[in-house]
């Protein structure tokens, strides 16, 4: 897959296509059906097909401190991507001259002039430009001045339920894993470097990696059954913690995995952790003894986890 990073790197051989435009945060069941349904009609017509979002997301410019935590970074949703068969990625970067660019101008230098656009296929409620003034009756009548169609897509229901980033978050929030999966299209995972921490988890018995997410939140916290690969290993299993560390005064967020039986160095490996079942939220313990027996429970429980599974 090619990911083109804003306009100016729009070169010849990229005009002519099928396209979307969206957040695609998660790369979920309904965007997937979104692709799979772009994929067809480009198929029909000789298109490739390109995907446009944009980084930071919308919400993130507009509204940095209220806005929802990612279900997926750009390179995890790239990745996510790329695994849907999307050939070519536009990222655009979402900045003030972006924000003030009237739908019109974005029809015409994006989709019209950057991308000659052959067929566009958006939600029916898909909203753009400046004040969000753009709509779907801009876009079809734009479409028939320059030639290229525009088609709707109503929302996607697995289930009998709508499928949202909105509605995923929530269920990951709440614990609820294998329905998040399910709306996901797969299991929820996170991703990120190993990288050196303070090495206190060796001083108890229980060595991690820690993880560096870069990110202000998450859509999940606290102690999880896990697994965890990088480059062709297979999945090791452990127990996970995600959060700011409150024992220890922590402020930021990070991800530590403690492996079952593993005694490897894996420090600067890009790794992907699974969370396969939530055990308990985050908490502060007054003592490293009381951190530290907790840890034994919790990873006794995660392992319970996995032997019922293998039952």
């Amino acid at each position: 897959m090619e990911l083109i990073r804003g306009l100016y790197n729009l070169k010849p051989h990229h005009r002519h296509c099928a396209a979307t435009i969206g957040s695609f945060d998660g790369v979920h069941g309904g965007h997937q059906a979104v692709i799979r349904a772009l994929q067809q009609a480009a198929a029909q017509q000789g298109l490739p097909v390109t995907l446009v979002t944009f980084e930071p997301l919308p919400r993130e410019y507009f509204c940095p401190d209220e806005a929802p935590p990612r279900l997926t970074r750009l390179r995890e949703k790239i990745l996510a991507l790329s695994n849907c068969g999307v050939e070519r990625v536009l990222c655009l970067q979402f900045d003030a001259r972006l924000a003030e660019l009237p739908a019109a101008d974005f029809i015409r230098q994006v989709l019209v002039e950057g991308l000659d656009v052959r067929y566009l296929l958006v939600g029916d409620d898909f909203r753009f430009g400046k004040e969000r003034a753009g709509n779907f009756q801009l876009l079809q009548q734009t479409g028939r001045q320059h030639g290229f169609t525009v088609a709707a897509m109503d929302t996607v229901d697995i289930g009998g339920e709508r499928v949202s980033s909105t509605r995923i978050r929530t269920l990951l929030t709440n614990g609820e894993l294998a329905h998040a999966a399910q709306l996901l299209g797969r299991p929820y995972t996170l991703s990120g470097r190993v990288a050196h921490g303070d090495k206190r988890g060796r001083t108890i018995g229980f060595p991690t990696a820690n993880i560096k997410l870069f990110r202000r939140c998450a859509p999940l916290t606290g102690v999880y059954a896990v697994e965890m690969c990088w480059d062709a290993t297979g999945m090791h299993r452990g127990v996970a913690n995600i959060g700011s560390r409150p024992t220890v005064n922590g402020t930021r967020l990070q991800l530590e995995v403690h492996l079952f039986d593993f005694d490897e160095d894996i420090y600067g490996r890009h790794v992907e952790v699974e969370f396969i079942r939530k055990l308990r939220d985050e908490q502060r313990f007054d003592s490293f003894d009381a951190l530290q027996a907790q840890i034994r429970l919790d990873a006794r429980q995660a392992r319970a986890v996995f032997a019922a599974a293998m039952e």
